[in-house]
């Protein structure tokens, strides 16, 4: 099996490798002490709607809440399937699943997930997933450094199609490798 990550290790880790240097940069940035970014269980922190063919996307923390450090984004697949194969030049991608079963390969890993499951695909790794489950599935995605990921997938929202565009996956800090698991 591959590499699971507690949600509390992660979040330790990302806060580690966070020069406190950065956080005061927000901080002043804001005019002010940070406030706290709150978002409601099912919402998108803008109040967006965001489709991907029959799925959905929700914004949960933003690259404008974390200087760009970080980008946090939920998805519920109502259907089966999941992107092309890639890697990330510069991003970590954490996975946390929510509900459902998801079926992901990191390098030459192949991993079964279910609900409180969570992987971690480091950068220049390619992976790939895919939700499996007869039911709904929702994951959260964790993005660290946030890079480009935020205006990615407000584009993919908008044309889905340019998920498998090797020249739009360049642009956004990622390469595509091949193509989705077949489920």
């Amino acid at each position: 099996m591959g590499k699971i990550i507690e949600r509390r290790q992660f979040i330790q880790s990302t806060l580690a490798t966070t020069p406190l240097s950065a956080m005061s940069q927000v901080v002043d940035a804001q005019g002010g002490a940070a406030s706290a970014v709150v978002v409601a269980s099912g919402a998108d922190r803008f109040k967006q709607v965001r489709n991907v063919g029959p799925n959905a996307l929700s914004f949960k923390v933003s690259t404008q809440d974390t200087g760009g450090r970080l980008f946090i984004l939920e998805a519920t697949n109502a259907s089966k399937g999941g992107p092309p194969r890639h890697l990330h030049y510069e991003q970590e991608e954490w996975f946390h699943v929510l509900e459902g079963e998801y079926l992901f390969e990191v390098g030459a890993e192949r991993t079964r997930l279910k609900a409180g499951d969570s992987l971690l695909a480091p950068r220049m790794v390619p992976h790939v997933w895919a939700h499996v489950g007869d039911k709904a599935g929702r994951v959260l995605m964790v993005f660290q450094p946030a890079g480009k990921m935020e205006l990615y997938f407000e584009l993919v929202a908008k044309k889905p199609e340019l998920q498998q565009d090797a020249g739009v996956l360049t642009d956004y800090g990622m390469r595509l490798i091949g193509p989705p698991l077949s489920v």
